[in-house]
């Protein structure tokens, strides 16, 4: 079996990568929602596979590995990944958690990630009847996150929040900095406290943090979230779309304090995350398979984790419905370090429609069937996606 082209088609806001083989089997993937601009860079890499063996994903993989960047450019070569262990289990009739060792659980622990209600703004009270809606929602998540202080319009709608001003930019992901303030801090706390009350300890509560925090304060902000047990706090320091590690100012903060302390969806491939796992820097790591390098590269990550006492809840909020297929995949062969990953949803919502292999209901009591088809296990339906290309890429499924 020999890769004869590489496709990539935008499909709603999504690139889709299809690798094409000479024996009529494909392999799909999707990049993350909201990186159209990924397209040329997918594209660039296409004369390195072509006749390439597929089911040789590895060797295939050390072609292209380096040709990857910390979020959004590690995209590029993890959709191909992704897109190569699809064709590999398709080629073998087996699903792609048989390749990667077997499942070890046959469901698989969600949050809510890209399940989201309008909030009517960042009061206490907002928080809590949020969170309530959550609880109420047909998921029946076990494990909600929030999203608070700087990764939040909070920084923004709270007066004197933070000695700062937000960066205007159109860009997502735009870096907003700066030491908060006595009544910032405060107001975090309040909410979180807020939350906490309407959660009980029926419901895990995690908070989505940042970037932004000055170390000092997510010292301050750590230590005074104690009493709330939450899940994790997520990316005080970097995180999204920030371009660097830093893991010892992560190891400052995790010694600080007993609230469990997570980053790690911006960083590509294992070698990004050897410090933060040895340092023992954080108690919690994210990597997204959509931008970490591929599922093989996250478990590994997890694997070596999970040797230094470290937890994983992987990233995935704007996957998309094949990308929620890779998750479910990969983390059903995790070790017992695995929490829960990010549940991503179809966006838009005709996604649902061009799509097979979906349990139904997607998920139940916070969790997903592991699903035993052949490859990912969620297929694109080509008949009923082809509406939705763009005219340029009328020819993705031919």
């Amino acid at each position: 079996m020999k890769i004869v082209d590489l496709r990539c088609a935008i499909i709603g806001r999504s690139p889709v990568v299809r690798i094409v083989t000479d024996e009529g089997v494909s392999g799909y993937a999707q990049a993350e929602t909201w990186k159209p601009y990924l397209k040329p860079h997918i594209l660039a890499l296409r004369d390195a596979l072509l006749g390439e063996d597929p089911r040789l994903v590895e060797r295939v993989m050390r072609k292209i590995r380096q040709r990857g960047g910390f979020k959004p450019w590690g995209s590029a070569v993890s959709v191909i990944e992704m897109a190569l262990w699809d064709l590999a289990g398709k080629a073998a009739g087996l699903p792609v958690h048989r390749l990667l060792g077997g499942k070890v659980r046959d469901t698989v622990r969600v949050y809510n990630g890209a399940v989201r209600f309008p909030m009517a703004g960042h009061e206490p009270e907002d928080y809590a009847a949020d969170i309530e809606k959550m609880m109420q929602s047909r998921e029946g998540f076990t494990i909600i996150k929030q999203p608070i202080g700087f990764h939040s319009d909070m920084k923004r709608s709270i007066p004197d929040f933070y000695y700062g001003n937000p960066t205007p930019s159109p860009l997502h992901g735009a870096l907003d900095r700066g030491p908060v303030t006595e009544r910032g801090i405060n107001h975090v706390v309040e909410c979180v406290a807020a939350m906490k009350q309407v959660t009980g300890d029926k419901v895990g509560l995690a908070l989505d943090c940042g970037p932004g925090w000055m170390l000092a304060d997510a010292i301050k902000l750590a230590r005074r979230l104690e009493p709330y047990c939450l899940l994790w706090i997520e990316d005080l320091l970097s995180g999204d779309y920030t371009p660097w590690v830093d893991a010892g100012s992560y190891r400052e903060l995790t010694r600080a304090s007993a609230t469990p302390i997570h980053t790690g969806e911006q960083i590509y491939l294992r070698h990004n995350f050897k410090d933060l796992i040895e340092q023992h820097a954080v108690h919690v790591v994210g990597p997204d398979p959509a931008d970490v390098g591929g599922i093989a590269e996250l478990k590994w990550i997890a694997e070596f984790a999970d040797l230094h006492g470290i937890m994983m809840a992987p990233h995935g909020t704007a996957n998309g419905l094949l990308g929620l297929g890779a998750l479910v995949q990969v983390c059903a062969t995790l070790p017992d370090n695995f929490i829960a990953f990010e549940y991503t949803i179809g966006d838009p919502a005709w996604w649902y429609d061009i799509v097979e292999g979906l349990p139904d209901p997607v998920v139940s009591d916070g969790h997903m069937l592991v699903s035993d088809r052949p490859g990912m296990g969620v297929d694109l339906i080509p008949e009923k996606a082809q509406a939705y290309l763009a005219d340029e890429d009328r020819d993705f499924f031919a």
